[in-house]
């Protein structure tokens, strides 16, 4: 769905840094983890934004701040024209109802104690006036029916689901108080990946369907570019290059991103042997200790001295005109032929 001129989310200079400490009674605080670290982004309505990049760099923490899940330690996330961060009381309760979130994991965000009635109509009982309560079971029967579950096993319970349909109960229960957005923090990555396609069918069907705005969070860059009208990847608590699916995918200018889409595994042995393979070295530095500069420096194959000593902003380069934080951000040249 195309998205419109107004952002529905808007992030700005988002912050989030977990205090390290020592000591048992006094504990002295002698660093921070710098899970994000001054990422910036926007949602439109009818949109899906991917957020992409390797484990530890701050997509989840990300999610669960605009959840207000976590209180953050700079920085501000705008729904609408209101600052998520300072709402309190019936407002913040409407912030609950419009933002939802579908959970990485279907076998732990489900409690088995719970049927699934109970799971899904749960949210019925902290805003009563979506559904009525003696319409409530009605209501979990068309939401299970929605999602392509059997509404006659509302009394069942999660274990007696496979992981698709666990999956398929965790977006029932995100859309019951028929919200705006919905977070989708790495949906299917602990699905097969047949099932995998059979939960990102559903996701597309119902943005078409209800207007939803997504943000997919996930490592799976072919599921990514799939569901994603725009993508962002991160990279150690930043925000290294934002742009359209076929920008990101096609004409990427930051080494970050072109190192991730190099790793992409391609079933076609011809395209396989004509494209640029790139290969990182080093581990991931740790984020309560970030490099200097530019933060993948020390893994990087273009880097030069000044990227030890100046940050790159995320802004537009002469290479291509979506944002891309490297000194040196351009395409990739095009690998000669087979012979």
């Amino acid at each position: 769905m195309a998205p419109s001129n107004d952002p529905i989310l808007t992030v700005e200079g988002l912050v989030k840094h977990f205090p390290i400490t020592q000591g048992i009674l006094f504990k002295k605080k002698i660093g921070a983890v710098k899970a994000v670290d001054g990422v910036s982004l926007t949602l439109y309505p009818g949109e899906t934004l991917g957020v992409v990049g390797e484990s530890g760099c701050g997509k989840s923490t990300l999610a669960k701040l605009l959840m207000r899940l976590e209180p953050p330690t700079a920085g501000r996330a705008r729904f609408g024209d209101r600052d998520i961060f300072t709402m309190s009381g019936p407002e913040l309760r409407r912030l609950r109802r419009n933002v939802q979130m579908v959970m990485q994991d279907p076998y732990t965000s489900l409690n088995p104690r719970m049927t699934v009635g109970d799971i899904i109509g749960e949210p019925f009982e902290i805003h009563p006036d979506v559904a009525p309560r003696g319409s409530r079971a009605d209501r979990v029967r068309e939401l299970l029916d929605y999602v392509g579950l059997n509404p006659e096993h509302i009394n069942r319970y999660p274990h007696q689901f496979s992981g698709g349909q666990r999956q398929r109960i965790g977006i029932a229960r995100a859309l019951a108080l028929r919200p705006k957005v919905i977070i989708c923090d790495e949906p299917v990555s602990a699905l097969d990946v047949s099932i995998q396609a059979q939960v990102i069918n559903l996701l597309e069907q119902l943005q078409d369907e209800l207007g939803l705005s997504y943000m997919f969070i996930a490592h799976d860059l072919s599921v990514v570019r799939h569901i994603s009208d725009r993508v962002a990847v991160m990279y150690l608590g930043k925000i290294v290059e934002i742009g359209t699916e076929d920008e990101i995918y096609t004409r990427a200018t930051h080494p970050y991103t072109q190192a991730l889409l190099s790793a992409v595994p391609v079933p076609d042995p011809t395209a396989r042997e004509h494209r640029a393979i790139i290969r990182l070295s080093g581990d991931v530095p740790s984020p309560a200790n970030p490099p200097s500069g530019c933060r993948f420096r020390t893994r990087c194959f273009k880097a030069q001295d000044i990227c030890a000593v100046e940050e790159p902003p995320l802004a537009i380069r002469d290479a291509d005109p979506h944002p891309s934080a490297c000194h040196f951000a351009d395409l990739l040249p095009e690998p000669p032929a087979p012979a």
